[in-house]
């Protein structure tokens, strides 16, 4: 790492050491530098520095087209554009009141000639203290229309690092994390799949973003990329030989190719975070920054959400979705009102108003419920076109009543449209079922998309999907309706400017019950650095043998479950369990009750991905701060200093803790509680138990 950029070009035999043009942009405060240039046969080419050190080796630029073949080199540079920005601005949801959004700019205007045209492409480069991007701006020109094949965009790293990667994937990011050097990925491909409803692993060297990686001198490095619209998800391969990685565009469909562009058009953002400390990681902005501001004309009725769900009974196998045992038959003519029930539907009127009640006795503001709507009998693997119509409840749900009742007890219900892949068909009924969704006063929308696309081939991250979970969003907000989309493309900052987009999946969840407890250290790195996750925590009986003899026991203790309200940012924040579980601990469920979800102030203050994370936050508009940690496999004490409290003032602190006894996956419910009077000169010991993790609740004395 102790090797500077043109140093580094000499050694790997790049030719950017022969370059016909050279520019260089530093970032505020001086510590990140990139250095572009072309080479003597016009190929773009980058590197970048961190307080010195090469952090990203001479990388080169360009495309793979279908009119033009390889844009990779022949340019030429026409002028080079610097400017700087700085602004603060005010998120509608989110972990601060403010972000800063302050860079350099630098903008290298080529020209490629073509036999038949002449092309203008800019590599557009804006430089942060966290960290640097790039995207490709193809200006208004004679070329109308582009097809490319595939991106050619390098990130050349210096050494062998230790990488937290999941498979490259066209159709699923949900799989566990898996630790390793980066020579190591494709010899653990293999090891790190898993089955899934959809999945197409592609290349046992591809890994997916955000990719977390450190250096051996402790230089945390974070690729990812922002403000993907009209366009496919970028996947990452590796060579172990040259330690690059080189884009991997998603496929559309069978076609050959991976997305069509028009001019003017200006790709994603290419991002490189980097720090020497951890803790910079997960509290930079930069995805959200390098997204626009705010399209929509009023966000008053955008709001963070505390809600519960008749949703985890299904999961176990205490219920189910669908209402008979009935199967492969046509929606538009089958009949519910003769078929028999087979006695385990969870959305029937009685289970849902019993849950209306515990969620509105318990302060939340929102319930979901799944498995509402007709069509649930053929919703898996079956690749069925009209599988749902999204307003058509089975006849043991009656919509209109139970929305009354909730509103009578203070709290909305949340709707959920399950798509099984069908876009075809969703994009048919959109319209009607938000219609619908106004008509009974829901606000919000769960959505999902389990299951292989239709129409066949296409894949759940090519550019045309990527177009549907936006143009959804935008067609939510037109009613006034915040969405929550499941299995969709992993989220890339477009919350800043559709907040409506309150909260994705895009990621390995609760529902996989069994997955290792060092997963919820990990990804506050990786996934939600695009966006906030609807991860639903809260579980407290971690033994689901006790609903189907087949489930195993979930890794986790009650303390660890309370902390992941504050070490995973959402302003979308589930309480799972089921209601008669919180009955039994509502010393520990009073925890979930008071945690905010919408934040004035952040501070992460201590993490090591994968192995730890320590948070705290403190409440809009409030003077309570709440904090989180949790931990690996691995049993920690941490010491917690209490200097983000305001100097001079006594605090009661209560802490929701680990027993020394406690063990994820032995004695999952030894949890203590007891209060401390503590002050911003405070440092209090915390012990995590192995796969557990604490909650402290922090409010001004009286």
């Amino acid at each position: 790492m102790k090797i500077y950029c043109y140093l580094l070009a000499a050694a790997i035999g790049v030719a950017a050491c022969a370059c016909t043009e050279k520019s260089n942009l530093a970032s505020p405060n001086g510590n990140i530098k990139v250095d572009f240039r072309l080479t003597k046969d016009g190929v773009p080419v980058y590197c970048a520095t961190y307080c010195g050190d090469t952090v990203v080796a001479p990388s080169s630029l360009g495309f793979d087209t279908e009119q033009f073949g390889s844009l990779t080199g022949g340019f030429k540079q026409l002028s080079v554009i610097h400017s700087d920005f700085d602004e603060i601005w005010q998120p509608v949801w989110g972990e601060f009141d403010s972000i800063r959004n302050n860079y350099r700019q630098m903008v290298v205007e080529l020209a490629y000639k073509a036999d038949t045209a002449d092309i203008r492409m800019n590599v557009e480069f804006r430089v942060f203290d966290d960290g640097f991007a790039y995207r490709y701006v193809f200006p208004s020109q004679k070329v109308k229309e582009l097809t490319i094949i595939d991106e050619k965009s390098e990130f050349a790293m210096t050494a062998n690092h230790t990488a937290w990667w999941i498979p490259g994937d066209y159709d699923t990011q949900e799989y566990e994390y898996t630790r390793s050097r980066l020579s190591e990925i494709p010899a653990k491909h293999e090891a790190a799949l898993v089955g899934n409803a959809s999945a197409t692993p592609f290349d046992k060297n591809a890994v997916q973003t955000s990719l977390m990686m450190r250096t051996d001198d402790s230089t945390y490095i974070n690729i990812h990329e922002a403000a993907l619209v009209d366009y496919p998800a970028k996947h990452l391969v590796y060579n172990p030989e040259t330690y690059k990685f080189i884009s991997a565009l998603t496929p559309a469909g069978q076609s050959g190719h991976a997305a069509v562009i028009h001019m003017p058009f200006s790709t994603p953002w290419r991002v490189v975070m980097v720090s020497d400390r951890a803790t910079d990681i997960l509290a930079t902005q930069i995805i959200y920054n390098l997204n626009e501001p705010v399209a929509l004309d009023d966000t008053s009725w955008i709001h963070p959400v505390k809600y519960m769900g008749v949703w985890w009974e299904m999961i176990t196998g205490k219920s189910q979705w669908s209402y008979t045992d009935a199967e492969n038959f046509d929606l538009a003519t089958f009949d519910y009102s003769k078929a028999r029930p087979h006695g385990k539907h969870g959305a029937n009127n009685e289970n849902v108003k019993r849950y209306i009640d515990f969620a509105a006795d318990n302060g939340f503001d929102q319930l979901l419920v799944e498995g509402w709507n007709t069509g649930w009998e053929d919703w898996l693997g079956k690749e069925k076109d009209y599988v749902f119509d999204f307003v058509t409840p089975y006849p043991d749900f009656d919509l209109k009543a139970l929305n009354d009742y909730a509103h009578s007890r203070g709290i909305k219900l949340m709707m959920h449209h399950e798509t099984s892949g069908s876009i075809p068909n969703y994009e048919q009924h959109m319209d009607t079922a938000y219609a619908l969704m106004n008509r009974y006063g829901y606000d919000a929308v769960k959505s999902g998309y389990v299951g292989n696309i239709l129409p066949k081939g296409e894949y759940h991250y090519g550019q045309r999907q990527v177009n549907h979970y936006l143009d959804a969003v935008r067609r939510a907000a037109d009613h006034h309706i915040m969405v929550n989309a499941h299995e969709t493309v992993r989220p890339t900052g477009l919350a800043r400017t559709y907040p409506n987009l309150v909260g994705n999946e895009s990621a390995m969840g609760t529902e996989y019950r069994n997955m290792a407890p060092g997963h919820v250290t990990i990804l506050p790195f990786t996934r939600l650095k695009g966006g906030p996750m609807d991860f639903t925590p809260g579980i407290f009986e971690m033994d689901l043998g006790k609903f189907s003899p087949d489930n195993t026991h979930k890794r986790a203790t009650i303390a660890g479950q309370l902390a992941l309200y504050v070490t995973m940012y959402s302003p979308l924040q589930m309480a799972a369990d089921m209601p008669e579980h919180y009955a039994k601990h509502m010393d520990a469920f009073q925890f979930i009750k008071d945690v905010p979800v919408d934040w004035s102030d952040s501070r992460y203050l201590d993490a090591e991905p994968g192995e730890f994370i320590v948070a705290a936050r403190r409440g809009k508009g409030s003077d309570n701060w709440y904090v989180g940690g949790v931990t690996n496999e691995q049993a920690r004490t941490v010491d917690v200093s209490m200097s983000f409290l305001k100097p001079g003032v006594k605090y009661l602190a209560t802490f929701y803790t680990d027993t020394p006894e406690a063990h994820s996956d032995t004695n999952s419910q030894a949890y203590a509680i007891h209060t401390e009077n503590v002050t911003s000169n405070t440092v209090s010991p915390v012990y995590m138990a192995p796969g557990g993790g604490f909650a402290i609740s922090i409010v001004p004395a009286e």
